[in-house]
């Protein structure tokens, strides 16, 4: 059922509910909040689950499954939620086995064998493998989010399943838990292994099992398509002897027996719980190089593959003109995407050689080159042998559908057709006639992906919010499988069924086969309690009541604070979040630092985004965008900006929950403790006169205590001291009159609490000849302010005051195109983000090109050629820098690494972590700062401690040096003390 106005509802108290709290020790989670985080994965699926349970154990799993078979509730596992097709919503109690069910449980390195609790991610599995020089191959592009149970349900496949096969290929047993409870120990079916080897029930299910698969071994050979990419229905084929299975394995050999675990390979949780799978591991490629063949049409691009594949490459993946261009809008992806393409061309493939000599890598690749001149194309092929400039690339690959998601507005490349699989020598045409399919229905596709083996993820565009939407998926559907069935391909190639593809399994398998699909269903879940309405029994793909956009879908007018013009209103800004769960991963970016922190859906961009689509649409209930449960949902959210840079669609909470806390404010006002924090610019002035008085918060015993109380500030932080000496300067410039004009504006943390990092700034500036400006406000009033203070309590109105009254100031410089220069990147670079979304106009477009962090001001004067600063040795060799957030967000670290490295003879090296934690105000809030102190720990404070005594810690956050200072007990500095602390004295 879809969510509807009754999904607001709590449904804590129901019976299930109940018993399921009291009898589990994991979470149970049953509020509306939480069901409607979980009523989607990444298709274009709505329905909101029972209830929802986060088992800390296995032993909770199994109990589960019993409360739910004895209350007459069905059960959905769920990994990390990432299903392209539905396969990880219905109306079931959901089980999240992606926070504490993620064990490594053994290791055979010896055999090439692991086993692993379900909820483990690859990445996560690889990353332990690594050391042993093994890895799980079937390496799906959500590898960083993709848990093993979920791959194992799904099928999957990957970039190089040309070489290593799909997960059919690559397990080799399951320890399953049946629907009634009982224990099912898959794996190879010895022939003519005594009973005794299993229960009698258990023999009684396998023999019936084998039965269904030999009686229908001629229905078998007819319709099931003969291609490794067939991951649609159910695999009876692997119950057949090794000769007659017809998926393409290549795991199993002529001779080699059943393997009854290839069975729930793909059959997305649907026959029985997986508790624990077994893994075939292969060795760990050392050697790699790629090569980027360009080609002037798409229907070249997909005539090249069958000759490319003859080479022996690992990977052959389609790239195209739409992704491309869609991904240098990206940030992330632009500066890569420039490097590894020439010109205009209308496809790409990525042709990947792996082999153990790299010498044989190199030699494949020039014959590639040799075969792309002899198909018309001499000097198409960019060469990517170093591992760090292939990297780059294939994360432009494995970021493909996200990328195509990030297509602004209500028309999007929509999932339904998109993973059907054809031999290579059709597969030109076949593009062609799907494209006039497409053409004939008024849209147009994306294309991407596994070229190497006939798979192409192919995505028409169109408007799921309108009814002709739905009824023209369906059209094009029908055409399409009609259309892979005349080339004998198949309509299921990796994506699996779901609720988009289970319906056309009567038309690709025919009805006796659906049938045997029933049996096997009925055989081992007889009541249909585990996932039902996938594989089996399906209802209509184009049913609208069961889609996340109903046929009743809209929003209710919102008098927005922010401009959000660009996505056609706040709404469309949320509803870039796809689902897609990029915002799961754990790897070197900053995105997400809550979720990394709690493991929790509700503390993640997706989870945050679903609540605040849900709350726009009213399915949350009345006034639940300004509720104290989407102010919950928000409040680990550090605005971090990670998911602006990181998330492929683009999803920018930070803004977001500035518009919500502004939309909260007006509806409740702002408490005590939020508006000392956002005013703090308007009275520091009068603050920083008795600087004494302000500090003895940390100065006198029991203060602290007293704020903790009445305020809500933890006692246990130290808040940031007031100066004695603000920095006030009374000139309006400094250094050389002749000297290259800058205008330094100086932000309110570094004025009142740490002048000297304005003071090296300055003497750093003027030693590289320029003249400084000093922003000052016109009448001669208070301090300028960037209003980030107010925009993080949801002041807006004051933030776009303060913001006005810098415009101001800064006029006659911007007239004169002067660059204005800050040190916190928070308050400086928030000229380059919110100021357009405050008051949009010239002036403030003309601010944002030309604010620059202080270190960016230094590394363009080394690419103009005209820096040159008089620096010397320190006494310390070594530096350890940590970059702020917003650095990393907007492209901004880098330079600080450079400007360190001017320094002689210091090595820097860069700590790779996400947010340090403390994050403005939130690492002082007693409620927040565990979660504060946890986010520290993950990467930055163990550095830091690990680091010598002589190691300078640089790190230009004024929150990260608190954080670090707290942590530690170490003192961060600013890049431009340091700088400062390097100058000549004759400087």
């Amino acid at each position: 059922m879809p969510l509807d106005q009754s999904a607001g509802a709590d449904a804590s108290d129901s019976a299930l509910a109940r018993r399921l709290s009291a009898e589990l020790e994991g979470e149970v989670l049953f509020d509306g909040f939480s069901r409607g985080r979980y009523a989607t994965d990444a298709s274009i699926y709505q329905i909101q689950p029972l209830g929802v349970v986060v088992p800390r154990s296995e032993n909770d799993v199994e109990k589960a499954l019993t409360i739910a078979r004895e209350e007459g509730v069905p059960v959905l596992p769920r990994g990390g939620g990432t299903s392209q097709c539905g396969q990880t919503v219905g109306e079931a109690l959901v089980l999240d086995l992606s926070k504490y069910l993620r064990g490594l449980v053994s290791l055979d390195v010896e055999a090439r064998r692991a086993t692993v609790q379900p909820g483990i991610v690859l990445d996560h599995l690889n990353r332990q493998l690594k050391p042993h020089g093994l890895w799980f191959p079937v390496d799906v592009s959500t590898a960083s989010r993709a848990t093993i149970g979920g791959m194992t349900g799904n099928n999957s496949c990957g970039s190089r399943s040309l070489r290593y096969g799909t997960m059919r290929d690559n397990v080799e047993g399951i320890a399953a838990v049946l629907a009634d409870g009982s224990p099912l120990d898959c794996g190879v079916l010895e022939a003519g292994a005594p009973r005794s080897n299993h229960p009698s029930a258990q023999q009684d299910l396998i023999d019936d099992l084998l039965g269904i698969a030999t009686r229908e071994r001629e229905e078998i050979a007819t319709r099931f398509p003969r291609l490794m990419r067939r991951v649609g229905g159910y695999n009876l084929d692997a119950l057949l002897p090794a000769g007659e299975a017809l998926s393409g394995e290549i795991a199993r050999r002529p001779g080699d027996p059943p393997n009854l675990a290839h069975l729930l390979v793909g059959s997305e949780g649907t026959l029985a719980y997986f508790k624990q799978i077994e893994l075939r591991l292969a060795p760990l490629p050392r050697n790699k190089v790629l090569g980027v063949c360009h080609f002037p049409t798409f229907y070249q691009a997909m005539q090249a593959p069958q000759h490319i594949v003859e080479l022996g490459p690992t990977a052959v993946e389609l790239v195209d003109r739409t992704m491309l261009g869609l991904s240098r809008d990206i940030p992330a992806f632009r500066e890569v995407v420039d490097q590894f393409v020439q010109g205009e061309p209308d496809a790409l493939l990525l042709v990947e050689f792996a082999e153990e000599d790299q010498a044989e890598n190199l030699r494949r690749l020039d014959r590639l080159m040799e075969l792309m001149g002899d198909l018309g194309h001499p000097g198409a092929v960019v060469k990517a042998v170093d591992p760090a400039f292939q990297s780059a690339i294939w994360e432009v690959r494995k970021q493909g559908l996200n990328i195509m998601m990030s297509m602004k507005g209500d028309g999007k490349p929509v999932s339904f057709v998109e993973d059907c699989a054809v031999r290579l020598e059709d597969l030109a045409e076949y593009t062609r006639r799907l494209t006039e399919v497409f053409e004939r229905h008024g849209t147009t596709g994306t294309w991407y992906a596994h070229a190497s083996v006939g798979c192409l993820h192919v995505r028409p565009v169109l408007n799921m919010k309108d009814p002709v939407g739905a009824s023209t998926m369906r059209a094009i559907a029908e055409e399409a499988f009609e259309l892979v069935r005349a080339y004998e391909g198949s309509h299921s190639g990796e994506h699996g069924d779901g609720l988009v593809r289970s319906e056309a399994h009567r038309q690709m398998f025919g009805e006796r086969l659906l049938g045997a699909f029933g049996e096997v269903k009925q055989r081992l879940d007889p009541e249909w309690r585990l996932n039902p309405g996938k594989i089996v029994a399906p209802p209509a793909m184009d049913d609208r009541s069961l889609m996340r956009y109903p046929p009743d879908y809209g929003v209710s007018p919102l008098d927005t604070a922010l401009d959000w013009a660009a996505w056609g209103g706040f709404a469309g800004a949320v509803e870039m979040c796809n689902n897609n769960g990029a915002c799961r991963k754990f790897d070197a970016g900053v995105m997400c630092p809550s979720y990394r922190v709690t493991r929790d859906e509700q503390h993640l961009v997706r989870g945050r985004a679903n609540s605040l689509r849900l709350a726009l649409s009213g399915q949350l209930g009345p006034d639940a965008l300004t509720s104290d449960e989407m102010a919950e949902t928000l409040k680990l959210c550090v605005s971090c900006k990670g998911c602006k840079r990181e998330c492929p669609t683009g999803v920018d909470m930070a803004r977001m929950k500035i518009e919500v806390q502004h939309q909260r404010a007006q509806a409740k006002g702002v408490p005590l403790r939020e508006r000392l924090i956002a005013h703090l610019p308007r009275y520091a002035p009068w603050v920083a006169k008795v600087p004494w008085l302000a500090n003895m918060r940390d100065d006198l015993p029991g203060a602290a205590r007293l704020s903790e109380k009445l305020l809500g500030l933890a006692a246990e932080r130290r808040l940031p001291r007031w100066s004695s000496r603000p920095f006030l300067p009374r000139e309006n410039a400094m250094g050389p009159v002749e000297g290259r004009e800058v205008v330094l504006l100086a932000d309110s943390f570094n004025r009142w609490f740490e002048p000297e990092n304005l003071e090296a700034a300055c003497a750093v500036l003027v030693a590289a000849g320029c003249r400084v400006h000093l922003a000052k406000a016109p009448d001669g009033g208070r301090p300028l302010c960037c209003g980030r203070t107010y925009l993080a309590a949801g002041l807006v109105d004051e933030a776009r005051a303060e913001q006005g009254r810098t415009l101001a100031a800064l006029r006659p410089f911007l007239e004169r195109d002067l660059p204005v220069i800050g040190l916190e990147p928070s308050c400086l670079l928030t000229f380059r983000d919110e100021a357009m979304a405050l008051q949009p106009g010239a002036e403030t477009d003309r601010l944002s090109r030309k604010a620059l962090l202080f270190e960016e001001f230094l590394a363009l004067g080394l690419d103009e050629g005209w820096l040159e600063l008089p620096l010397q040795a320190l006494p310390q060799t070594r530096a350890l820098l940590h970059g702020h957030c917003h650095q990393k967000a907007f492209a901004a670290f880098k330079p600080v690494e450079r400007v360190l490295k001017l320094i002689p003879g210091l090595s820097v090296e860069t700590v790779e972590t996400s947010c340090c934690g403390m994050a403005g105000a939130f690492g002082y809030q007693a409620e927040t700062l565990e979660v504060s102190r946890a986010m520290g720990e993950a990467d930055l404070l163990p550095a830091v401690r690990a680091a010598s005594a002589d190691t300078l810690i640089v790190a230009d956050g004024t929150s990260c040096r608190h954080q670090i200072a707290d942590g530690s007990q170490r003192e961060a500095l600013h890049v431009a003390r340091v700088l400062q602390q390097a100058l000549r004295s004759e400087a």
